[in-house]
């Protein structure tokens, strides 16, 4: 008599997807943050930078969104990268009691360095993945994100 085995659906559903993506998140960050050493950035400030440039976040709330971060803890990491003269805070036109956050020239020039290592971290992270297969976690991660904003 074979035993029954247990579903995938299951075994995920009992921790192991929670699992899964923090470990794949834990690792992604662990690789960003070894090529972005050299530049003395970590992985959290490189969002910001990429937020800027991509037009996602310019302003505190905009980036507390963007990592998840409250107000306070956002704040100081603006003020870290700030005293790098990485980026720099302007009055904002649209509402005199917040500013936004601008790259300054050191910050343009240091960009596109950050950029190719994070690229160079993800491409590690997809070693092996076939055009189809890439495709594929693609397609399922956006199925898991679709789930979740229902919830």
């Amino acid at each position: 008599m074979q035993a029954k085995k247990r579903s995938v659906i299951a075994e995920l559903s009992s921790g192991e997807l929670g699992y899964l993506v923090t470990e794949v998140r834990n690792h992604l960050l662990a690789g960003i943050e070894r090529e972005l050493s050299p530049l003395q950035i970590t992985a959290a400030q490189f969002v910001v930078l990429n937020s800027i440039v991509s037009g996602k976040g310019r302003t505190l709330s905009e980036f507390c969104k963007l990592l998840g971060y409250d107000s306070g803890a956002m704040t100081r990491l603006l003020d870290r990268i700030e005293a790098k003269g990485i980026i720099r805070r302007v009055e904002n036109p649209a509402d005199r009691r917040s500013y936004l956050v601008e790259l300054t020239e050191q910050g343009k020039a240091v960009f596109p360095q950050a950029r190719q290592g994070t690229q160079s971290a993800f491409r590690r992270m997809l070693a092996g993945f076939s055009e189809d297969d890439a495709e594929a976690l693609r397609g399922l991660l956006h199925r898991i994100l679709a789930n979740t904003a229902e919830a």
